[in-house]
């Protein structure tokens, strides 16, 4: 395996570009996020330039007048790269390039930078150099020139970052060998997921806009002491806690990677096998930040997203956080949800509504159980603790008194010979 390169922290300073092509994309709000993901990455930004154009341009993304502006503006303000708002093709990259004499990056790239340099566990970090690679082996020509001036700085860092002198063939050597390593890492989850089918134990994916407060949420339930910063993409690989909720059923809770606006496709595709853990849960909570003035796009952009990974059919909880930070006069609806509820993950307001709701939509999808019974059978109330909801537990002189409400698939094994009741 060829070796990290080492580098040296540099701070850059970018200048931000956007094309506006009237299609009703909010363009400034946009610039604004890249603000917060270049920041993420490591880099300030100095100044941002919008240019409203019919269309991109094919080669160099922006119009030459523009182009000579920014070169102006570069000179002016010591800026070292150019970021633009979409992802650039290898040729608009490379034009882009040669005008300005300064390193370009695209959106993608510093999203990719910013996965590189938040995965901690071997899938995420195979994830991640899975994506930059197959992001880099159409760019290996642009990016040679533009790193060797700089020597580091935004998309260079990560398990992505081998020597560029690596050909192509090579990467797309590496790239067989990482699918594999994923398929691999994948077939665990499977066997773990089919545990969990297994000990009948309901499973709630919390997805939601990055930022949006998953991870606090997380922590605020279980105690799960995971990473949560008011920073995009705080924490990158996912982590199931157990929930305890207040009548005493079982839930495991799964943090997903959050989702942004134009999420390159290659990370839609490496996390796949991650993401897809949304579409073998129960339940969706998805959470939204109430307080952002984005909020509808956001949820316009968490929704399209999960379409896109084909998770559909679930009982879905808005969770609409952060309501201690919300304007008062704000409409707080989600017409696309089954549920919704309003907390505050930082300062736990609301979280027993929560709770509760959660214990509601378990107990819906389980069957209330009455029965008696012998001694004999005590251990049939042990799977019930473990399964389902005991209620109540009578010693009678015949046998134990049970009311319960057990999940649908053990109902027929622990209610033989009986009289139910089923709400």
């Amino acid at each position: 395996m060829a070796e990290l390169i080492e580098l040296k922290e540099i701070e850059e300073k970018v200048i931000l570009t956007a094309v506006s092509t009237g299609d009703g994309t909010d363009v400034s709000a946009s610039l604004d996020e890249l603000e917060e993901l270049v920041k993420t990455a490591g880099a300030v930004t100095v100044d941002k330039v919008i240019q409203n154009r019919e269309r991109i341009h094919p080669g160099t993304y922006l119009g030459k007048g523009k182009i000579d502006e920014i070169r102006e503006r570069v000179f002016e303000l010591g800026a070292t790269g150019v970021v633009c708002d979409d992802e650039l093709s290898p040729a608009q990259m490379r034009n882009l390039e040669d005008a300005l004499q300064i390193k370009v990056m695209d959106r993608t790239m510093v999203i990719l930078d910013i996965f590189a340099a938040r995965a901690t566990t071997r899938e995420g970090k195979i994830q991640v150099e899975l994506a930059q690679l197959k992001y880099r082996s159409a760019r290996l020509v642009g990016l040679r020139s533009s790193l060797s001036r700089l020597g580091g700085g935004i998309g260079t860092r990560g398990p992505g970052e081998k020597k560029l002198e690596i050909d192509r063939r090579l990467i797309h050597d590496r790239i067989s060998v990482l699918k594999s390593d994923l398929e691999d890492v994948k077939r665990h989850r499977e066997v773990a997921r089919q545990q969990r089918d297994k000990n009948h134990m309901p499973v709630a994916a919390i997805v939601g806009y990055t930022n949006a407060g998953k991870s606090t949420l997380l922590n605020r339930l279980t105690d799960a002491g995971i990473l949560a910063e008011d920073k995009l993409f705080a924490t990158l690989d996912p982590t199931t806690r157990n929930l305890s909720l207040p009548g005493g059923q079982q839930i495991l809770l799964t943090d997903t990677v959050g989702f942004i606006r134009k999420l390159p496709h290659h990370l839609i595709e490496a996390f796949k096998s991650t993401l897809e853990e949304a579409k073998y849960s129960d339940i969706i909570l998805h959470v939204v930040d109430c307080s952002n003035p984005q909020m509808e796009i956001q949820m316009h952009v968490v929704y399209e997203t999960l379409r896109e990974l084909g998770v559909t059919d679930k009982v879905m909880v808005t969770v609409f956080n952060k309501i201690d930070a919300a304007q008062p006069d704000t409409t707080l609806k989600d017409f696309s949800s089954d549920f919704q509820v309003r907390i505050s993950a930082r300062t736990g307001e609301g979280i027993d509504e929560l709770e509760n709701l959660l214990e509601s939509i378990l107990r819906s999808r389980r069957i209330y159980l009455e029965k008696v019974y012998s001694y004999k059978d005590a251990g049939k109330i042990q799977q019930i603790r473990k399964y389902g909801q005991l209620l109540k537990e009578e010693y009678l002189d015949d046998g134990i008194l049970v009311n319960a409400y057990v999940p649908a698939e053990l109902f027929a094994g622990l209610a033989e010979n009986r009289e139910f009741i089923d709400e």
